[in-house]
């Protein structure tokens, strides 16, 4: 029974530094709503980086990734 519980406890532990050691990234994306255009085609959701005018923090820049795709930025600037 004390392994059990020593388990759990460990387990907890972990991921509590996990939840707290990854700085928030999230507030860097933002989520764009389904819509449809003049065409009639839907878009679905996506998400996509904060506008800030700058070239080299975008999904598709290359050396940056995009966790919602799995895929590596191509674009040189």
């Amino acid at each position: 029974m004390k392994r059990y519980i020593g388990t759990i406890v460990l387990g907890l532990f972990i991921l509590t530094i996990g939840i707290f050691a990854v700085p928030n990234s999230a507030s860097a994306y933002v989520r764009v709503k389904g819509y449809s255009t003049k065409r009639g085609t839907y878009v679905m959701p996506y998400y996509k980086t904060k506008s800030d005018k700058k070239k080299f923090n975008n999904f598709s820049s290359k050396g940056n990734f995009n966790p919602f795709t799995s895929k590596k930025g191509y674009k040189k600037w």
